[in-house]
């Protein structure tokens, strides 16, 4: 039996894509994305609160990242997560969360440039 594992998030693009390649020569796109939560705090204010995650693409979709997608513009990402594990310079270990995406989808830019959806 499979575990299921997929996601979606949707948000704005922190930073501008940076590409790899890996040995064999496959690309892969890594960028951030920030997601706000809107709620009510106890005073009945309207607060906000913003988390930030990393995103990883590959292949065909890594190359659509360099042309599509830059900080500022709205995305909305498919994928699986992952986890990443290493023992950090102290000795301790480390863990991060990636989001592997499996299909992106781009908000209409508002700075003039493609407008597609991909």
């Amino acid at each position: 039996m499979n575990d299921l594992n997929q996601t979606s998030l949707e948000g704005n693009i922190t930073k501008d894509p940076e590409s790899r390649s890996t040995p064999n020569g496959t690309l892969i796109s890594t960028f951030s994305i920030a997601t706000n939560r809107y709620f009510k705090n106890g005073d009945e204010a309207t607060e906000r609160e913003t988390s930030f995650f990393e995103i990883e693409a590959w292949g065909k979709l890594a190359e659509n990242c360099i042309t599509l997608a830059h900080k500022g513009r709205g995305c909305r990402i498919f994928g699986r997560l992952k986890q990443e594990r290493w023992i950090g310079p102290d000795g301790k270990p480390r863990s991060k969360i990636i989001l592997v995406a499996k299909e992106i989808e781009y908000k209409p830019d508002r700075h003039g440039k493609d407008n597609r959806y991909e």
